[in-house]
């Protein structure tokens, strides 16, 4: 079961977040989510338990409880809708080709 983990210190990295969510059960993958331009934490990551009944376990032990001095907000992961990525849109991409005289 994925969960989403919402409200995390900005301190905690990977490794924190799997050890506090390993309390549950088994954890297959703990990731928090970084500013692609910065590298700092965006305050959110993502914790994948092993099977249903683990995921409904940390569901109970950790939302509303304190990490570092914040109370995380922890349900099951909505699915990406079909198709999208994430990152953001294109942007204009200038010019045209035409050369001013």
């Amino acid at each position: 079961m994925r969960l989403f983990v919402g409200n995390l210190p900005y301190n905690v990295g990977n490794d924190e977040l799997q050890e506090a969510f390993q309390e549950a059960g088994t954890v297959v993958s703990a990731r928090v989510i970084m500013d692609r331009d910065s590298g700092q934490s965006r305050g959110f990551g993502f914790v994948e338990m092993a099977s249903a009944a683990e995921g409904q376990k940390a569901i109970q032990t950790w939302n509303g409880r304190e990490l570092s001095g914040r109370a995380l907000t922890v349900n099951e992961a909505k699915p990406q809708p079909e198709g999208a990525r994430g990152g953001g849109g294109g942007g204009w991409r200038g010019g045209g080709g035409r050369e001013r005289r």
